[in-house]
């Protein structure tokens, strides 16, 4: 009852959603790839908008299967946006998360969040001040797509809806835990360089190190980063963190990590919860996806 009160109230900050509605779906193609095949869609939500969207699948499906659903990255490229799933960003292994986790046997889902890809045109500081007149906050309608998303896969046959992880980068790994936080059908979260202590990063005077579409309107009176991800307890969660990035404060990880580790012991699931540090900055390495791959086998 405390856990969905404050996600009552984490909501509550996020601004005006429009009123849910139905949901259309068109799809573009259809095509195999190398060792995949990807679906190209577009996802109409609630009257105001559409999502372009990839859903990369194995090949051999004999059965519902389990889906990540992949979480795009910032990192100034607003033409990229969806691509990513398919294309490696610098900073991401070479091997793509389309062929990786299509490869282990998981549906990979994205979508062009709001100001990227397909969804480009304004710019993010535009974006962002209209909603607030509005009264709208950016990150809580890019949080409020990802869940449209995740009433659309539930109505797939092909997608086994008990097992739905997210995961992601930078932005795309923020929008990961936020998701899991609100939204228990995610099963399984995982994060690469995402964990921003905000208390650390105020007192560092880094927030100009980060675009200004995750700022939400009072949300430091009431929420802390852990305890945002407190809400996805017990659900297992796994963190990926350079020492050396400095859009994540290293002594901010500590707060993080020492906060989670106890309510996932008062939970009686210390073993869901694992934050690894890397000497590396704003980047996926190698041991990090072997990590990550490791872990969606053994939790999803």
């Amino acid at each position: 009852m405390f856990k969905e009160k404050n996600r009552q109230k984490l909501k509550a900050l996020l601004g005006d959603w429009p009123v849910r509605g139905e949901i259309s779906v068109k799809k573009w193609s259809e095509e195999e790839k190398d060792g995949y095949i990807l679906e190209v869609l577009q996802i109409n939500i609630d009257g105001y908008d559409s999502l372009p969207a990839y859903f990369a699948k194995p090949t051999e499906i004999n059965k519902p299967m389990p889906v990540v659903l992949f979480q795009h990255s910032h990192g100034g490229n607003y033409v990229k946006g969806k691509d990513e799933v398919l294309h490696s960003s610098d900073y991401l292994q070479k091997t793509s998360f389309a062929e990786q986790l299509t490869g282990m046997g998981y549906g990979v889902f994205c979508i062009d969040m709001i100001g990227f890809g397909e969804r480009r045109g304004k710019s993010e500081s535009e974006i962002f001040k209209e909603m607030l007149w509005k009264g709208q906050v950016m990150w809580g309608m890019m949080i409020h797509d990802q869940i449209r998303v995740l009433d659309y896969l539930q109505t797939r046959e092909d997608i086994d809806s008990s097992r739905i992880a997210t995961l992601g980068m930078s932005m795309g790994g923020l929008m990961a835990w936020w998701l899991a936080a609100l939204d228990e059908r995610i099963r399984v979260c995982i994060d690469i360089s995402a964990q921003v202590d905000a208390a650390t990063l105020v007192a560092n005077r880094g927030l100009d190190h980060h675009g200004l579409y995750s700022y939400v309107p009072s949300l430091l009176k009431y929420f802390q980063t852990s305890d945002i991800q407190a809400l996805i307890v017990p659900r297992p969660h796994l963190s990926l963190v350079g020492n050396h990035d400095r859009l994540t404060p290293s002594a901010g990880l500590i707060v993080i990590d020492e906060a989670l580790t106890e309510v996932y012991e008062k939970a009686g699931k210390r073993e869901n919860w694992k934050m690894i540090r890397y000497d590396c900055g704003h980047i996926e390495t190698a041991a990090m996806r072997g990590e990550l791959c490791a872990f969606l086998q053994a939790n999803l």
